[in-house]
This record gives C-alpha cells, structure tokens and sequence, in this order.
C-alpha cells in the first residue's frame, strides 16, 4: 500500500480531517494483493460495495489503489459483461448475477475521473463499463424497470426491485456523462435512463414491495430519480419510520437496528435536497459506530446498545462515511455526485399511454 494524506478536510464540529484519514487508511488495508477490497479481512467481496470503497480511497489520496481496484474489475469481468455477487479472494462465493451490482462500476468510474480528471484511465476502463451497461440493459422490462438479477443457473427473476433500479439509473446517468467525456456518446442508454428514471418516481407499484428496508425510502432520492418536492415529500413520510433520533437510520424499519452506511446514504440524500442542517445532524449520528482505528461497526441493535453483526466492522462502512464528509464539504471535485450537480437532468420518459406523464 502506498502512504498518502488525506485530502478531506473534516466536518467541523463532528469528524476532523485525521480522523477521515485514519478511516481512509483503515480501507485501504483492507484490499488484498489483486486489488480486491473484502468487507473485513477474511470475508467476501462484492462489486457494489467494492466499486463504493474504491470511492472513497479517491477522494482520500489512495488513487493507485483506486486503479487497483478498478482493474480487479476489468480482469474478473464476465463474457457477457457481468460479475458474480460474492468473490472470496480468487472463489466465487455466490454466482447470482444482480443487475445493479455490475451497473455501478459506471459511477465508481465517472467518480474517478471528476475527482482526478485522468481521462486516460477512464479510456482504459471504458470497454468494461460498456459492457456492463449492455448487460444490464438486456434486461430492461416494458415499464422501464430493470430485473434485478439472474440466478446462479442463469435464469433471470421475473421482478424488479427499487432500491437496485434506482441505483442503476444513477448509474445510467454516470455512464452517459462519463461517455460524453470520452467522446462516446450513447443515447439509447440516455433513453433507457429516462424510462427507468420515470419508473422509480412513479410508479412504486412496479417494483416488489420491500418497504421496511430504509433504502427503499431514500434511494429514489439518493438516485437523482425523485428531487425537490417530490422529493422533500417523501423524506417527511418516511422520517418516522425509518430514522431512530439521536441514534440514526434504521436498516429495517421493523427492527431498532442502525446500521452507519444507511445513515450515510441518507446524509446524501438529504444534501441532494439541499437539507444541510437535518444531513449534519444525521451524520453525527454516526460517532456512536466509529472506533479508535477508524473502523465502523455496522451496526449498532437498541435499547442493547450491542454491535451487530457481532463485532463486525466493514469496508463499505466506513466508505460510506468518508463519501458523506465529502459531500458534506465539497471538499473534492467529486462531492457532488450524489447531489447531482455533476450530473445532467435526464429526460423524463414515459411510456406510451402511461397518466403519470409529464406534461411539457
């Protein structure tokens, strides 16, 4: 690994610049030789929270192993341009193949390329991403929605699921900006994100219910897919729910449990809105999961105050974390990702006949 210092200054008054770069330096031990970040050491990789990590280490200064991660991708891609769920070093551990785990290496790229501007790293990771796009895209449904993902035996699931088509779609948008960088354009994949897009902001009931999980709350938001209003409108209907006050977002809304990544997406979502105040309150929240190294525990079960998973600390923790400080500051020229300045307004695209259409 090589030595860096961190380029975030802090969130005044609630994490200070060593303490992000203990937790950068806390990430970056944890990727192996091949360039593959497992959730703790020992444990199983997937690509999403791979491609997170490797998001938060750019924006931290470990941009080699940034690379490094990035080009594990490359080299354990799939014919058809996919990747398997889980890896456990060089095994696959789980051969489910989720839509939009392969989507996200476009974000993880275009993130890479705002905050260091290297345009010849981005051409040679170019081919994978195109590859993954069109891979998901295959299994885009007549509503715009996406399935979110094909069995170990390769057959696909006949639903769609919020949280992940949400997720693509911002995806989408980085790949049709990232392309527009290189001089590759793609407007069928604009298209695609206009029908996807319209289908997260409206039509909820297109997706399987799965309204207890927090992300299903938020990551229309987080996503780009639903702002202003709609938006700020959601965040109130949910609150209640899904946020425990003082202690942060719970995972699942049945169960106090809290877990720090959730927490730090919906800090993103909130500073999409614009809601700074309530997204800093939110974010402190999350000092009851950090330890003296800069790990993070996943989560934290009450009125027990026990740690839960075990003594499970993870590395899409604490990248999630490291993001939320980013975008808190605007401390890098990638902060804005997830407040989608970076980002143009796709088109809203309905599909024919649909009476949720926008009018123009």
């Amino acid at each position: 690994m090589s030595s860096t210092t961190a380029t975030l200054g802090g969130v005044p008054g609630l994490l200070s610049g060593e303490e992000i770069a203990a937790t950068a330096a806390h990430l970056a031990s944890l990727q192996i030789r091949s360039g593959q970040i497992p959730w703790f050491p020992g444990g199983h990789c997937d690509p999403w929270n791979h491609v997170e990590a490797a998001m938060a280490l750019t924006v931290t200064g470990y941009a080699a192993e940034a690379r490094a991660a990035y080009r594990w991708l490359a080299q354990n891609q799939l014919g058809d341009g996919s990747w398997f769920n889980y890896y456990l070093e060089h095994r696959v551990k789980d051969a489910r193949l989720d839509t939009n785990v392969c989507a996200y290496v476009a974000t993880g790229l275009y993130h890479y390329v705002l905050a260091t501007n290297d345009l010849d790293f981005a051409v040679e990771l170019w081919p994978s991403v195109e590859r993954a796009i069109e891979f998901v895209l295959r299994w885009q449904l007549d509503d715009g929605t996406i399935r979110w993902s094909l069995d170990a035996l390769g057959r696909p699931e006949s639903y769609a699921l919020l949280t992940g088509s949400a997720s693509i779609f911002h995806s989408l948008c980085s790949a049709v900006a990232l392309g527009e960088r290189l001089d590759q354009a793609r407007p069928s994949w604009e298209l695609a994100a206009g029908r996807l897009g319209h289908a997260v902001a409206h039509h909820p009931g297109a997706f399987a219910p799965k309204n207890e999980f927090a992300m299903d709350w938020y990551y229309p938001i987080f996503s780009g897919a639903l702002r202003g209003v709609p938006g700020e409108k959601r965040i109130e209907d949910g609150w209640e729910r899904h946020v425990m006050d003082g202690y942060g977002v719970r995972c699942v809304s049945t169960n106090d449990w809290v877990t720090a990544a959730e927490t730090a997406e919906c800090v993103l979502a909130l500073d999409a809105l614009g809601q700074t105040s309530r997204a800093l309150d939110l974010f402190s929240y999350t000092r009851r999961h950090r330890r003296d190294d800069g790990a993070y525990w996943t989560g934290i079960s009450y009125p027990e105050e026990l740690t839960f998973p075990g003594l499970e600390t993870t590395s899409y923790t604490a990248a999630a974390i490291i993001l939320a400080a980013d975008a808190l500051t605007s401390s890098s020229s990638a902060s804005g990702l997830f407040r989608h300045d970076a980002l143009p307004r796709p088109v809203d695209l309905a599909e024919p006949g649909c009476p949720l259409a926008r009018l123009t």
